[in-house]
């Protein structure tokens, strides 16, 4: 008698399924994408190049249309020299760039996307320091390359007239170098402010406040408070570090710098708290 054994074949197990951990890097190359991915990247980026340049450009044409026609010009503007005329263009650029900065945060609150970049990363900060780093660097590589720009073409208009100076003058590479570290740090404040602030309208208007407004409202002052009160802003402290020249009423470049970088870092440490504090 033969037995007749059937045998069922058990099912291929299925492959387990990779693994992945959350890094610095993986965070990091996530937020480099999501920046790209928006329309209004690219063209915030280009407005803010453009602003650079054109602005730049149309400063050195004006003064040297003035010097060839003899005409009265403000004492300020005929002491110009190239690189201030070539960086006229910095304060248009900064508000393009703060602009975006907000975006990149803020955007995400209003579109909600904030809750799945927060469930990828539950830890948060690395959200925050990741967008601040991406933004910040791709702020400061436009901005170095608008200063250069403006200057390589101005310094050729203002040629043979007072403000003449060549790539190889005293300052000239510091000033052109120190622009683009402050539009690099505008937009990480602009980061900053959106992701403390959480609303796109909200960032702009203190971004915009901090940067163009609080100056010109501090001429109000007494003379002695405005002095003392004037080298610190943010602005102020800020052109500082790409200006060629400074007197007693500027900071000198380094100091600029640091109180610049400690208007940055306040931004983000409210950032920070609010991010680790909130629900969402």
């Amino acid at each position: 008698m033969s037995t007749v054994v059937d045998t069922v074949e058990a099912p291929a197990s299925a492959p387990a399924r990779p693994a992945y951990r959350v890094t610095g890097r993986r965070v990091l190359a996530a937020e480099w994408a999501k920046l790209w991915s928006l329309r209004s990247t690219w063209i915030t980026l280009g407005l803010g190049l453009l602003f650079l340049v054109a602005f730049g450009l149309i400063a050195a044409s004006r003064y040297k249309s003035g010097i060839d026609s003899g005409q009265h010009m403000d004492p300020d503007f005929a002491r110009s020299t190239a690189v201030s005329l070539s960086l006229f263009g910095t304060n248009f650029a900064q508000l393009a760039l703060g602009v975006l900065g907000v975006l990149v945060t803020a955007g995400e609150y209003s579109t909600g996307m904030i809750r799945s970049t927060l469930a990828a990363v539950p830890r948060r900060l690395p959200v925050l320091w990741s967008k601040a780093a991406v933004f910040g660097v791709v702020a400061l590589v436009i901005g170095t390359i608008g200063a250069f720009v403006a200057f390589g073409f101005g310094s050729g208009i203002v040629s043979g007239t007072p403000a003449a100076m060549g790539i190889s003058h005293a300052g000239v590479v510091r000033s052109l170098l120190g622009a683009g570290l402050y539009l690099g740090l505008v937009g990480v404040i602009g980061t900053a402010l959106g992701a403390l602030l959480r609303s796109v309208a909200g960032g702009i208007s203190v971004f915009v406040a901090s940067f163009m407004l609080i100056p010109g409202l501090l001429s109000l002052l007494p003379s002695s408070w405005k002095d003392d009160i004037s080298p610190y802003l943010p602005s102020n402290a800020g052109e500082s570090i790409f200006a060629l020249t400074h007197d007693s009423t500027t900071l000198s470049p380094g100091a600029g710098l640091l109180v610049f970088l400690g208007w940055t870092a306040l931004a983000l440490a409210g950032a920070a708290y609010r991010l680790v504090r909130s629900d969402v």
